[in-house]
């Protein structure tokens, strides 16, 4: 396991992330939630297992837009457990459109600040085409972490919110000349991929963290990579490398798996 001085142990996993699944998983000592769930109920349920958890422990689950990669699992794992689902109006409206049985809404305003137990969770907007994509800022007990997993370019006002972030979960979605030569997907869809409201590139989430990078982000977390148009070692030697180029050693870089969850990041412990 990683580990993060921090005032009292705080867990992070990512349980998955890739375009065809995201989930991550958050625990305090009083506290465990799920940002998204991406996944089908059985898999989420296995990948907590494999890190000795249930959903049955959960307070509730974090959901930034209402893409099926990002709420497959809600209603057998909200729905079923009557967990409560954080999210704003526009993307709870589009999620029980798409999602079966009632799900208990925890309706936040798009910019303001919540909290879920001992967590403070600041939320704002992100240019995804969406109805109305958020990034969360969340302040556990010693320790920020920031949550941008789908968005087609980085506003200042992202810049602003993410700054002060120990630790960054950043989409590196695709390498643009590996999207260009794929013959499977038409131009249109590559066109909204590439868009300012469809998904970073692994150089333009590397240009991204030179703006906000600071002595704040000690682990950045590479996410939601296309399995057709990208790879985790070229990922990570575009940002890693572009990191490194600026004297930012002090990060720790790790691409995430759509097949496995991350290794455990322990905060604290």
């Amino acid at each position: 396991m990683f580990s993060y001085p921090g005032d009292m142990p705080v867990r992070f996993t990512i349980l998955g992330s890739g375009s065809n699944g995201n989930c991550a998983y958050l625990e305090t000592e009083t506290t465990r939630v799920l940002i998204d769930a991406g996944f089908s109920g059985r898999q989420i349920r296995q990948r907590m297992a494999s890190i000795g958890r249930s959903p049955e422990d959960l307070d509730g689950i974090l959901v930034t837009h209402e893409h099926g990669d990002h709420i497959r699992g809600l209603s057998m794992i909200a729905g079923k457990l009557g967990l409560p689902v954080y999210c704003n109006r526009l993307t709870k409206e589009a999620v029980d459109e798409s999602v079966k049985g009632a799900l208990k809404g925890k309706i936040f305003a798009t910019g303001s600040h919540f909290e879920v137990g001992d967590l403070g969770v600041e939320t704002f907007s992100l240019p995804h085409d969406a109805q109305d994509p958020v990034g969360f800022l969340i302040h556990a007990p010693g320790v920020r972490v920031g949550i941008l997993t789908d968005l087609g370019h980085a506003t200042k006002l992202v810049t602003e919110r993410i700054k002060t972030a120990n630790v960054l979960v950043l989409e590196t979605n695709h390498d643009v000349k590996m999207l260009q030569e794929d013959t499977k997907r038409p131009w249109s869809l590559k066109q909204r991929v590439m868009s300012r409201h469809g998904h970073l590139s692994n150089e333009a989430a590397a240009n991204f963290m030179e703006g906000v990078i600071s002595a704040n982000l000690h682990h950045l977390f590479l996410g939601h990579l296309s399995q057709e148009c990208n790879r985790p070692d070229l990922a990570q030697e575009v940002v890693g490398g572009r990191l490194e180029g600026i004297g930012a050693g002090h990060v720790q870089v790790r691409a995430t798996s759509q097949r496995e969850p991350t290794e455990t990041l322990v905060v604290g412990e």
